[in-house]
């Protein structure tokens, strides 16, 4: 329920300074751009190294240059450090903290409430706090707001604002994504929203004001679930075309020639990234409160996640047809990033492929231009620190799972070993090639 006593006016309107809590892919973007708009901005990160990249000019994401960052630190827009105390110099904190699942693929909110835990002792009167972190519909008005308001003895909507704006960063787009894109604003009361929009509106174009934090929260999740149920249809599609010889790029290419009711999607080897494979798990867990199931949403989740055994299938009968097992063969996979031109391998498939390879005697090793070596990831800790390894024909089978430029103009005609292709991406195709 909303609180209906006046709100406190001692907000200030201009937003002279701002905190953004997380400086990771989605977090420091926003910084950014914020800084550039004329925004002074204080990244607040637990990580020193990150605090210590920003404060000394230099990037530590490879689609954003160390020249970018160190204009707004020089310009004195942007700084970083891992003191929450600090947030009170600001007149609103943005929260972009993982939302990952936990082993049982239900919702963990730790590090979001964790996050508002530290903070909420710091909190100045009349700050706006807007999560951008994905997640179920009622946690920004329940959840996070009750240990905002135990922590610093105030109330939502009275002492301080709250409002609930989804993330839409989208890494390696060319244009600014984060300017350009829209931005969906709810807030916990009317003057919550209202605040919001003022923010936002400082550092992006367009803002698209929804009724509640729920709305907003809800959006985000259709949002991702309208890709994971497409991305499902043509995966299934791909496998059913393929046992009629039918070639599933081909027809896609020739669907989207259709001007209107049709939206092309392309199969792949499995989902990755922070959303798409999470964030419709989001609201079938809470669905279950409400004691509505779905069905459509789980289904396109197993058709996603089982892709990996399809690509290990079609591994298998290639390497057979080379009068070789797959145990005790040598495997490079291209790309361990989860999209094309990044380095971001949050949920790749690749270590989902490559996992299930090493469990069937597979050598496997990878090779990734923008991964050189694998980063410690939550869900594959014993893979840190391994090395991306050269090109070369000497392995059994070259899979590819990621369509970076660089494969796709790589002569790889040449080749005798076999190349099997998850993106239909190569143009340089040795003699055995075949699409999983």
């Amino acid at each position: 329920m909303l609180f209906q006593n006046p709100v406190n006016d001692t907000m200030p309107k201009t937003f002279n300074k701002i905190s953004v809590v997380g400086l990771g892919y989605v977090g420091l973007p926003l910084s950014l751009q914020f800084a550039k708009s004329g925004v002074s901005v204080l990244g607040l990160d637990l990580d020193s190294s990150k605090v210590s990249s920003i404060n000394n000019g230099k990037s530590y994401l490879k689609h954003f240059p160390s020249e970018v960052i160190a204009e707004q630190v020089k310009a004195e827009r942007f700084e970083a450090t891992s003191d929450p105390s600090r947030v009170s110099e600001t007149d609103a904190i943005l929260i972009c903290v993982p939302t990952p699942l936990n082993e049982y693929r239900e919702p963990d909110l730790s590090y979001v409430l964790d996050t508002a835990e530290v903070l909420a002792p710091h909190l100045p009167k009349g700050i706006l706090i807007a999560l951008e972190s994905t997640t179920y519909p009622g946690t920004t008005e329940n959840e996070l707001r009750i240990v905002l308001e135990e922590g610093s003895s105030m109330h939502a909507g009275v002492d301080f604002h709250l409002a609930y704006s989804p993330e839409r960063e989208d890494p390696g787009r060319e244009n600014e994504s984060v300017k350009t894109i829209p931005k969906v604003v709810g807030g916990y009361t009317k003057k919550c929203g209202d605040l919001a929009v003022i923010l936002y509106s400082k550092a992006i174009d367009q803002i698209h004001r929804v009724s509640s934090c729920r709305v907003a929260e809800a959006t985000k999740l259709l949002e991702n679930i309208f890709r994971s149920v497409n991305i499902a249809l043509v995966n299934e599609l791909k496998v059913v075309y393929d046992a009629m010889g039918i070639d599933v790029h081909e027809v896609i290419s020739a669907a989207a020639t259709k001007p209107f009711g049709f939206m092309a999607f392309r199969p792949g080897p499995g989902l990755g990234g922070h959303c798409i494979p999470i964030d419709p798990f989001y609201l079938t867990w809470k669905a279950r409160e409400f004691d509505k199931n779905t069905r459509f949403i789980e289904l396109a989740g197993e058709i996603n996640t089982g892709m990996p055994d399809y690509v290990i299938s079609k591994v298998t009968d290639t390497l057979n047809e080379e009068g070789k097992a797959l145990k005790g063969s040598r495997v490079l996979i291209l790309g361990l990033a989860y999209k094309a031109n990044i380095d971001d391998c949050r949920e790749s498939p690749s270590f989902v492929l490559m996992e299930k390879l090493q469990a069937k005697g597979t050598f496997v090793e990878y090779n990734d231009p923008f991964v050189p070596v694998i980063p410690d990831t939550r869900e594959h800790p014993h893979l840190t620190g391994k090395k991306s390894a050269e090109i070369n024909d000497s392995y059994d089978l070259i899979l590819v799972a990621t369509d970076h430029e660089e494969y796709k103009d790589f002569d790889f005609s040449h080749y005798a070993c076999p190349i099997v292709d998850t993106r239909n991406c190569l143009t340089n195709r040795p003699a055995n090639y075949s699409r999983a």
